[in-house]
């Protein structure tokens, strides 16, 4: 590299934003993925003894996947290419195939081809690498934010190792934005800018766990904010709000607006009002609440507030959570809101949930009876001897794949610990029990035993 080429990559790297310049060039100075990097775990071991397969990185936006691909690649003194599946062709693999032979022919340098959003290749563009990714000219990292199960080759795929990676927590963003403020080479040191620690929360919080859109939001943030008489700049909430371009919510993830809200949109549901709950949710994801665990808390309600008045609820409320995970956000928002909306104008019933609760404080009181010997299997010509499985009436030898029989330890013995509700798919569960527990139907047919 000459004088030239050496000033020119040094304008480019004073004119790269904030989040590229202040990427990090080494493990130790790594923030997240602990569970990946951390002393001792599989992929510090792989780079610390330069055995490292090819991998790919799969993660959402702003997780450093890209930066780990330049650590390791520096880390392991590899000659390092970089493209990205956005732009580049089957022509531009092959020149780096064929750079990359020449290298392992001279035995100068290994080759890590470090491809950028994967699963934008089409199944040509990933056959061209396979070969050499099987052969070992190449050692492949590939990054994506897309399931690699759906969107890597199945030849591909195995040959590589996938890692996921997770989105970076508060404090490991508070982190990059503290070491950014500070930084008078890299970062927005020599501004010489502070933030409001309200500016900073709401910052931390509608990054969403990527650290690109914080660092380049801060660094807007603090160009825009004019030096004070001593020169300093006073980010405050307003600003980063602008920068954001995103009004910043009264709500505190770990405060009680949290609560209040997460209250707020389980008893508007309770109450079957699907515009209340409707507003409540958003309230909550636009203020940058976690998406899954309202899931979570979706998924509570299905079972507790409406159960068996219409089983389907707990089916629907748990493919939103699949959704929510798989496509992410702003998608996920709608399937969480039809999830709402068709919790809250389910039928409503909290018997199953009490139910539960009497063979709870049953079971807390100490009643936990032996299994009656004819419910047992006799799985040991022993166990038949002693009378396991003895007398024991297979129910689908019935008419109606019913008959009555023991099913309580003996103490137990005439305890309703379940009452339906009159509501919803109920009304069924009420009418088939008293079919069976009322007519007390026991017929004089009876086959062989059958099984459990």
């Amino acid at each position: 590299m000459d004088m030239f080429e050496r000033q020119a990559e040094e304008q480019k790297g004073q004119e790269a934003p904030l989040a590229t310049r202040m990427r990090p060039s080494s493990l130790h100075s790594f923030v997240g993925q602990e569970h990946l990097i951390g002393e001792g775990r599989v992929l510090r071991k792989a780079i610390e003894s330069d055995r490292l397969p090819s991998i790919i990185l799969w993660g959402p936006p702003g997780c450093g996947k890209t930066t780990l691909a330049y650590i390791i690649a520096s880390s392991t003194g590899a000659h390092f290419s970089a493209i990205s599946a956005v732009s580049a062709s089957v022509a531009d693999l092959r020149r780096i195939v064929e750079q990359a032979k020449e290298r392992r022919q001279t035995g100068l340098q290994k080759t890590i081809l470090f491809i950028d959003e994967i699963h934008r290749f089409n199944k040509s563009q990933q056959d061209a690498v396979l070969p050499y990714v099987e052969d070992g000219t190449i050692t492949l990292i590939g990054a994506t934010t897309e399931n690699p199960s759906f969107e890597v080759t199945s030849p591909l795929l195995s040959r590589c190792r996938v890692l996921p990676l997770k989105p970076l927590t508060g404090d490991e963003i508070k982190v990059l934005l503290m070491r950014a403020l500070k930084d008078r080479f890299q970062g927005i040191g020599e501004l010489d800018a502070e933030i409001a620690a309200d500016a900073l929360s709401n910052l931390i919080t509608m990054s969403n766990g990527d650290a690109r859109v914080a660092l380049n939001a801060l660094e807007m943030a603090a160009l825009n904010t004019p030096p004070d008489a001593e020169g300093k700049r006073h980010i405050t909430l307003p600003i980063i709000e602008d920068a954001l371009q995103h009004r910043a919510l009264l709500y505190d993830k770990a405060g009680d607006q949290h609560y209040d809200l997460i209250s707020a949109l389980h008893k508007s549901l309770r109450g079957s009002d699907p515009d209340a709950s409707l507003y409540w949710l958003a309230r909550m994801l636009e203020a940058g609440e976690d998406p899954l665990y309202i899931a979570r808390r979706l998924v509570r309600f299905a079972s507790e507030d409406v159960g068996m008045a219409d089983p389907q609820a707990l089916v629907l409320a748990m493919a939103a959570q699949q959704a929510v995970h798989f496509i992410g956000l702003p998608e996920g928002n709608l399937a969480l809101a039809e999830a709402v909306v068709y919790l809250a104008t389910a039928p409503k019933s909290n018997s199953l949930y009490q139910a539960y609760s009497r063979v709870q404080e049953e079971v807390k009181r100490g009643s936990v009876e032996v299994v009656p010997l004819h419910l047992r299997n006799p799985v040991t010509p022993l166990m038949k001897q002693m009378g396991y499985g003895e007398d024991y009436k297979y129910a689908h030898d019935y008419p109606g794949h019913f008959v009555e029989q023991q099913n309580l330890p003996d103490s137990l013995q005439g305890k309703r610990y379940y009452t339906p509700s009159d509501q919803g798919y109920e009304k069924t569960v009420i009418a088939r029990l008293k079919a069976w527990w009322q007519a007390r139907v026991s017929p004089d047919k009876k086959t062989e035993e059958g099984g459990d």
